[in-house]
């Protein structure tokens, strides 16, 4: 029995450190952009496809 309140406390310690790891990079900023890279993807073969026809 004292091994579950042993995985439960572990559990909870690595519970907060993920819960203070998210809110460090939130405020830090990580979670800003969130338009671009999806726009971005869908332009990437095209800027491959231009790229290859300016180097012929």
């Amino acid at each position: 029995m004292s091994v579950v309140f042993i995985l439960i406390v572990a559990s909870l310690i690595v519970a907060v450190g993920f819960l203070i790891a998210f809110i460090w990079s939130v405020k830090s900023g990580q979670y800003e952009d969130d338009y671009t890279p999806s726009v971005r993807m869908l332009f990437d073969e095209e800027n491959k496809q231009n790229q290859h026809k300016t180097n012929k």
